[in-house]
């Protein structure tokens, strides 16, 4: 809105400022963490009056859990509020990727609001079933993957090599949704200690506001090698905003946590990261940023098949997180060394735009 108000002004005089993509991201996430902060308080007391019991607890989960018991959930609400708040009045109203990359974010975030609702409720951590939940988001994606790909290639990109590409054609449709239904999954299931998720998702967003800058400026992504894709350097407002909204969050969520994300932020947050990458042309590279997520998935998987197979678990507990519980380590140090991970796999995201 204010883009556009400076737009009209013609970016005379301090409208000039709005002009600048740099400047927005830092005015929007300074926006969404001011707001998240001025929401927090009241939002966790009207949820936690709302709910009684809080998240249900898994009775079969690591047993220092047990005193989370009454801690509310649904906290990706502020995350969502904050974000589109700030969104609305910074962004270029309009840019296509933005608003796609939005629609995922809130598509996905109701997914993940009526999975919690059904849990609180019914005081059951089962929740919404897994196919109805899953067919709803490839619905979303599928749309917002027609929207982002009738502006972009169908090419897949390759890190480390400036030229190799593999043209997946109509194909690119179908692996795009999958990209962004799995990646939304995927920090859904990282999102199961006080922190644990929130932070790997700022820094993720923070290496992707890097990104999206540089892809969407020609002389950047034609220095570096990266495909340029006119209009993406908008998402670097989207970044920058989850950057702000998950701080705020962050600071209600810090262990001792006074309220969890639920599916509601996990699934919306996931989701917002996927989609982004589909926009930028950097799906790989977010496997790599995103690391974490990805390890998480894989422990899960891994731990249900040779578990069919044989019987027997390979991890004492999935998603990986729970396993190092289990083998004595503090929820603290889990989350800390998770977070220092993340770090780690965001620099050498990072460090694939020059080596090409």
């Amino acid at each position: 809105m204010l883009y556009l108000i400076a737009q009209w002004l013609e970016f005379e005089g301090p409208a000039n400022l709005v002009r600048y993509q740099t400047f927005r991201a830092g005015a929007v996430l300074l926006t969404a963490l001011v707001i998240g902060l001025m929401i927090g308080p009241r939002f966790i007391s009207m949820l936690r009056i709302r709910q009684g019991k809080g998240q249900p607890i898994r009775e079969d989960g690591p047993k220092s859990h047990l005193s989370k018991r009454g801690t509310p959930t649904m906290g990706g609400l502020m995350i969502l509020i904050s974000l589109v708040v700030s969104m609305v009045l910074w962004m270029d109203l309009t840019s296509p990727f933005a608003w796609a990359c939005l629609a995922v974010t809130l598509g996905f975030g109701l997914i993940g609001f009526l999975d919690d609702y059904d849990k609180v409720t019914k005081s059951s951590h089962k929740g919404v079933s897994g196919k109805v939940r899953l067919l709803a988001e490839f619905v979303v994606a599928g749309i917002a993957s027609w929207l982002i790909v009738s502006e972009i290639s169908t090419n897949l990109y390759v890190p480390f090599f400036s030229d190799r590409i593999v043209p997946l054609g109509p194909f690119y449709y179908v692996f795009a949704a999958v990209f962004i239904v799995g990646f939304g999954n995927a920090v859904n299931l990282t999102d199961g200690l006080d922190g644990l998720a929130t932070m790997p998702v700022i820094v993720a967003a923070g290496t992707f506001a890097i990104i999206c800058y540089l892809a969407g400026r020609v002389d950047y992504s034609q220095y570096l090698g990266i495909p340029y894709i006119p209009g993406a350097g908008e998402l670097a407002i989207l970044c920058a905003a989850i950057m702000g909204a998950g701080l705020a969050f962050l600071w209600f969520n810090a262990p001792p946590a006074a309220v969890f994300m639920g599916d509601t932020g996990s699934l919306a947050l996931g989701g917002a990261l996927g989609a982004i990458a589909v926009a930028a042309h950097h799906e790989i590279v977010l496997l790599l940023v995103g690391g974490l997520f990805v390890l998480e998935t894989a422990s899960v998987i891994i731990q249900v098949f040779w578990f069919k197979r044989t019987g027997k678990r390979i991890f004492r507990m999935a998603p990986i997180h729970h396993h190092f519980e289990q083998l004595g380590w503090a929820e603290s140090t889990v989350v800390i060394r998770f977070w220092i991970i993340s770090i780690v796999l965001a620099l050498l995201g990072l460090a694939t735009l020059k080596l090409r």
